[in-house]
């Protein structure tokens, strides 16, 4: 019965966790049964306890530390709601490092495995020299530029990925919530493949020497990067961290696609709806949501406050950084593609297969 004391054996059962994990939180001091026989040692806990089991039994699910778990568990009991919100958004923010951590990990390891398998891989001891055209090296760094990163506890994330392979030059950027890719030709290269993350201070300085329709020449020694402009030249070292595997990353789902006008969609989303308020957050920081949906007839539609929250042909995205992708996609159509409302949004050009962005979703809340 609700109003009757709780075995522990009916608090295990009620509240998600075994008994031994209740002997455990009782000796930690977490949970506290509010009664213990002296003959038995049997503990018994009162029916306002029931909510807090459960409680604790999803924030260990989520792996939260024990500590942090008692002081929500301090806070639910004073209805401290500031603090038990600080508190879920800290271990999340944890938890995504975690997370990127581990990928970056992985990709490394993937990259060593490849490396194995073909010794002609190399990521940045290669010391190789090539020629890439100003106009094409320039308009790849534009339309990555702003999607790098800036989080000094993700290193890797803060510069441009140059993916050297064949005769192209991709261009990769990444702050874990968006994604860009573009390519360019190059000349003077082998099949083999060099990767080497260019610091977003050196990144901008080369863009600074692009200029007019001659080609420059990017050598890669080592850790070391320079362009060379014609009697110019800009140099620096690459981030000594590995870059996540992009090319794992942007294997989406089909989705649904459709041709805009840039123009008209990009005012579409500065003058039409959009979700605000702190529910909806991206790294920690509120952010304005816009909407979409691509109807049967191939139009991408800025959907209403409420419109269909539920509808699966719905995706939420940061409205900012789609504002960001549409300008760097330097095109005036563009194709907008969508999935699922969990899957990422992608922004294509017509005329380029190679260069593209995606955005990360937001889920939607009440």
């Amino acid at each position: 019965m609700e109003n009757e004391m709780r075995s522990i054996g009916e608090m295990a059962r009620d509240g998600g966790l075994s008994v031994s994990a209740l002997r455990f939180y009782d000796r930690a001091g977490v949970l506290v049964p509010a009664w213990v026989d002296p003959a038995s040692g049997y503990r018994w806990y009162e029916p306002e306890q029931l909510e807090e089991a459960r409680l604790l039994a999803r924030l260990r699910r989520a792996g939260m530390p024990l500590a942090d778990i008692r002081l929500v568990l301090a806070g639910w009991a004073g209805a401290d709601s500031e603090l038990v919100r600080g508190l879920l958004d800290a271990h999340l923010h944890r938890l995504e490092l975690e997370l990127s951590d581990a990928r970056s990990e992985f990709s490394t390891l993937r990259a060593l495995l490849d490396r194995r398998e073909n010794p002609m891989t190399s990521l940045t001891t290669a010391t190789v020299r090539l020629s890439v055209p100003a106009a094409e090296l320039a308009a790849a760094l534009d339309s990555v530029r702003f999607a790098a990163g800036t989080d000094p506890e993700l290193p890797m994330l803060g510069g441009i990925l140059f993916d050297i392979e064949g005769e192209g030059l991709n261009t990769v950027a990444t702050d874990r919530y968006r994604m860009a890719v573009a390519r360019a030709r190059t000349t003077g290269h082998g099949d083999f493949r060099v990767q080497t993350v260019v610091p977003l201070p050196l990144a901008d300085a080369m863009r600074a020497l692009l200029a007019g329709d001659e080609s420059v020449h990017l050598v890669v020694d080592g850790d070391r990067v320079t362009l060379e402009a014609g009697d110019r030249q800009t140099a620096g070292q690459s981030i000594g961290h590995e870059f996540p595997d992009y090319r794992r990353l942007v294997q989406l789902p089909a989705g649904r696609r459709a041709r805009v006008d840039t123009a008209a969609f990009r005012d579409a989303l500065e003058t039409g709806p959009v979700r605000a308020g702190e529910t909806h957050k991206q790294d920690g920081e509120p952010c304005d949501l816009s909407v979409l949906r691509v109807t049967e007839n191939g139009t991408v539609l800025v959907c209403d406050d409420g419109d269909g929250d539920d509808d699966q042909n719905n995706v939420a995205v940061n409205r900012e950084f789609l504002l960001h992708a549409l300008a760097a996609g330097a095109r005036d159509e563009l194709i907008v593609e969508l999935s699922a409302p969990t899957a990422p949004l992608a922004i294509r050009r017509p005329d380029d297969a190679d260069s593209f962005s995606i955005l990360m979703p937001v889920r939607l809340e009440d």
